[in-house]
């Protein structure tokens, strides 16, 4: 099989910066947290409709200002850089690192698969300790589109030289699993959170796991 795995959210626990976020802003930061991340999507959605490709971390610095209007926190330039610079060295979530490694050895093809540009995807899986788990880094500004537009998808299967019905999308991005599905990849939803809900579409990814221990396939 060939597996493609998102990266924010899904590998990379974006909830990594709350910590900086709750020294500087207290009882806010949480709110502030969702929002930076919803409108980080919301961004590079708006950016694919308007066919105006910018690179993912200018979505991520956007949604950071409309936090700080949305919330009225007047942070200091040299605060938004830091967290901006946080952004780049987020932790893997705990599960990632044994089942990559399982995932491998029983001979899978994994890549990595994201919105940011290669060097953020690079720099991310280095300061986790998960590059030289992959096969391969599939970015989007190759084609520049995020997804979950079928450019993208079309380019993984360009890249990894696979197919759709053996290759597989993981993702916790809704968006992302449904979109592939649309395409007609195969995929899988990680949801990371009891409280997250899958959209109620006519798509519908393969399987539901609540961890990556939870991803076999049968041979």
């Amino acid at each position: 099989m060939t597996l493609t795995f998102d990266i924010y959210g899904t590998l990379i626990n974006t909830s990594g910066v709350f910590d900086s976020l709750q020294k500087l802003i207290g009882e806010k930061a949480e709110g502030f947290n969702q929002l930076w991340r919803m409108k980080q999507l919301e961004y590079s959605f708006r950016r694919a409709a308007m066919n105006n490709y910018v690179d993912f971390s200018v979505c991520t610095k956007q949604a950071l200002e409309y936090a700080c209007l949305f919330y009225k926190v007047d942070l200091e330039e040299h605060q938004k850089t830091a967290l901006m610079e946080e952004y780049k060295v987020l932790p893997a979530f705990d599960d990632v690192k044994k089942n990559l490694e399982r995932l491998r050895s029983e001979g899978h093809q994994l890549y990595a698969f994201s919105n940011g540009s290669k060097e953020a995807i690079k720099g991310l899986l280095i300061n986790a300790g998960l590059v030289d788990h992959f096969d391969g880094m599939i970015s989007v500004e190759e084609k520049q589109v995020f997804k979950p537009s079928p450019t993208v998808y079309q380019y993984v299967l360009e890249v990894t030289s696979s197919v759709k019905e053996f290759t597989y999308l993981i993702s916790s991005n809704p968006f992302d699993v449904l979109g592939a599905k649309a395409f007609g990849l195969q995929s899988i939803w990680v949801q990371r959170s009891k409280e997250s809900i899958l959209d109620p579409w006519e798509y519908q990814p393969n399987r539901i796991i609540s961890t990556l221990s939870d991803l076999t396939f049968t041979k």
